[in-house]
């Protein structure tokens, strides 16, 4: 794979499925360099394998399909054109033409159906008056954001990385009733707070949705499972603020509420390295409690998701680098492994008997399975390089996980160490474009899940809470002694890189190993943990979570002095969650002594560049870092 090859990767989300079982939709998205952008399209699938999957929507943007309880609708997001907002569609299965339904300034979230097929509830954020966009001069013209009136900012919580402020945007509840070609749209909730992910009971007469309302919600990270009616009234939390929630959805009989929850912690600010887990709570009210044992089971991050059967609940569940699908009683008993192996659940549907999953491997960039059947060919043509997988041991007799991408030719081959974010995700079984594009490059690539991961129990993951760096660094560096033991790989070219915390131990390992790498790529890294905590979005409460004390001594950029290796520093300019003086200080410090390094900033780009950044930036950065690998190594 080389990186214009990027416009390859046709990847499928989540499927909806038919109520009779017969049919699957999903989205299937791309990149597309002419446009830089996205483009994604919905796909007709049957699920007994008797046809191709064919193409359904030609939008520009067409994702979150949903078929309604009566089979007769397909409700989806549109984005009408590069740069458009998303808005809530709804097309006749019977044939004719969509229709939109939405027009919010702002966009719209994914929608979910009543049960009597009549109504869609779905989230969006309200703007205040006069910003964004919806402002205008005396004379008309529009107000852009550089003459909205100016923020003032009183709480912790204000931003969000990728999204923007969230106090002068607060996302509401909304209900659109179909009658005909006529749609009534009630917006539902109102005030300060934020409410996401509604859904509807079984009897139609509430929906559950997450929202913080609690005392102190902007200076914690709690939130409530909360029920709502659809007019509007009734709101009440079934929870008592010591969850950070997600995905609630109603039992079959409506008397509970399942949900994916991980504690709050201490003061309801200490979530980190922590599994999101299974739970459930009563609709009358109560304590939740765990359907799923909370130091084993974590929720697949990102893009995980749950679902409610008749025999029980569906949940992603990360395991070693897999992602397996679980089947979990109501009532917490014995869960059934439904998808095993090496292998990842990327999205599922049910209905009509019949369970369709979307699951990408070790070769594919995902395809829709019913059962073990596989239907479609999104990644028909893509010839990935073999993901081997190799355990080593830390000097203390602890196992480290990992893989090893090797180039073509018989070597012996230059080596990249890979480190992955978060600190709390995991590498696994699944193509992965960065692997497969430094190993067409030429590099035998090395990456796994060091103690700080998730996958492996919370206990692996807390291992590094407090001593970050050094305690990282002990399975990283016997991940790799353990690759280089094969003589087909070079142990005297090897450079290292990574983004966030993957960039956070990349100039660790620089600092405090540097005779054992010839170059480094530092990404959008936490280099400074004091001004992280004061400039990050998620700073006021994840340095202390994670880092705990002593922000110096596990600051990389404390020991910049020490750092001889060429270094590349990658940073997005509106990068909110490891903001660019992050690169700066690093860059600065580095050149100051004369030490070789760069600065390669990306205009207009957040956090997730790498994942989600305009396409042609992607491009120019998998160029860079194969550059300074070439000039190093």
């Amino acid at each position: 794979m080389k990186p214009v090859d990027l416009p390859r990767m046709r990847t499928p989300g989540a499927p909806t499925v038919s109520p009779d079982g017969a049919i699957a939709v999903v989205a299937v998205s791309r990149p597309d360099l002419a446009t830089d952008a996205y483009t994604s399209q919905l796909w007709l699938v049957p699920t007994d394998g008797s046809r191709p999957a064919v193409r359904l929507t030609r939008g520009w943007h067409d994702s979150a399909p949903r078929y309604s309880p009566d089979g007769r609708w397909i409700a989806f997001l549109r984005r009408a054109g590069k740069g458009a907002k998303p808005q809530l569609w709804v097309l006749p299965v019977g044939g004719g033409d969509g229709r939109a339904l939405t027009d919010e300034p702002l966009g719209v979230g994914a929608p979910d159906w009543s049960p009597d097929s009549a109504r869609l509830a779905f989230s969006a954020r309200v703007p205040q008056e006069q910003r964004y966009g919806t402002g205008h001069t005396d004379d008309g013209e529009p107000i852009g954001p550089d003459g909205e009136p100016p923020r003032r900012i009183t709480e912790l919580s204000n931003r969000l990385d990728g999204v923007g402020f969230l106090r002068d945007r607060p996302a509401h509840l909304f209900v659109a009733a179909l009658d005909g070609e006529v749609t009534q749209i009630t917006q539902i909730t109102r005030g300060e707070h934020d409410h996401d992910d509604p859904r509807w009971s079984p009897d139609g007469q509430w929906l559950t949705f997450v929202s913080a309302r609690h005392e102190g919600w902007a200076a914690d990270r709690a939130a409530d499972v909360c029920v709502v009616r659809p007019d509007g009234t009734g709101l009440r939390a079934l929870t008592d603020a010591t969850f950070v929630p997600s995905l609630p959805r109603f039992t079959p009989d409506g008397d509970a509420v399942v949900f994916a929850g991980t504690p709050a912690g201490a003061r309801r600010v200490d979530p980190v390295l922590r599994n999101q887990s299974l739970w459930s709570v009563p609709f009358v009210g109560g304590a939740a409690r765990p359907l799923l044992d909370p130091a084993e089971h974590h929720l697949a991050m990102p893009g995980g998701d749950l679902d409610v059967t008749p025999d029980g609940v569906l949940f992603a569940d990360e395991r070693r680098g897999a992602v397996q699908l679980l089947l979990v009683p109501f009532d917490g008993g014995p869960h059934t492994v439904v998808v095993d192996g090496e292998r990842q659940v990327a999205g599922f549907a049910w209905a009509g008997g019949v369970l369709v999953s979307t699951i990408a491997g070790p070769a594919d960039w995902g395809e829709l399975y019913a059962g073990e059947r596989r239907l479609t060919s999104f990644s028909e043509g893509v010839e990935a390089l073999e993901q081997v997988e190799i355990t080593a041991t830390a000097p203390d007799g602890y196992p480290v996980h990992g893989w090893v991408v090797r180039p073509a030719g018989e070597g012996p081959h230059p080596v990249l160490l890979m480190i992955h974010g978060g600190p709390y995700t995991q590498y696994g079984w699944r193509l992965f474009d960065e692997a497969q594009v430094y190993a067409g490059g030429g590099y035998a690539v090395v990456f796994g899940n060091p103690r700080g991961s998730s996958g492996y129990g919370v206990e692996h993951g807390r291992a590094i809470r407090g001593n970050v760096g050094e305690v990282s660094a002990v399975d990283l560096l016997a991940l790799l002694d353990a690759a280089l033991k094969a003589p087909d790989l070079d142990e005297r070219r090897v450079g290292v890189l990574g983004g966030s915390h993957g960039g956070f131990m990349t100039t660790w390992l620089a600092a405090h190993h540097g005779d054992r790498f010839r170059a480094a790529v530092s990404e959008r890294a936490v280099n400074s943990i004091d001004s992280f905590a004061g400039t990050s979005d998620i700073g006021w409460y994840f340095a202390d979570s994670l880092y705990v004390d002593d922000f110096a001594r596990q600051s990389p950029l404390t020991y910049a002095d020490r750092i001889t290796a060429p270094m590349l520093i990658i940073h997005s300019e509106q990068d909110w969650r490891c903001p660019v003086e992050q690169a700066y200080r690093l860059f600065v410090a580095l050149r100051r002594r004369g030490a070789p390094a760069e600065l390669l900033l990306f205009p207009g780009e957040g956090h997730e560049l790498s994942r989600t950044g305009r396409p042609r930036h992607r491009v120019q950065r998998f160029e860079a870092i194969l550059d300074w690998f070439d000039r190093h190594m």
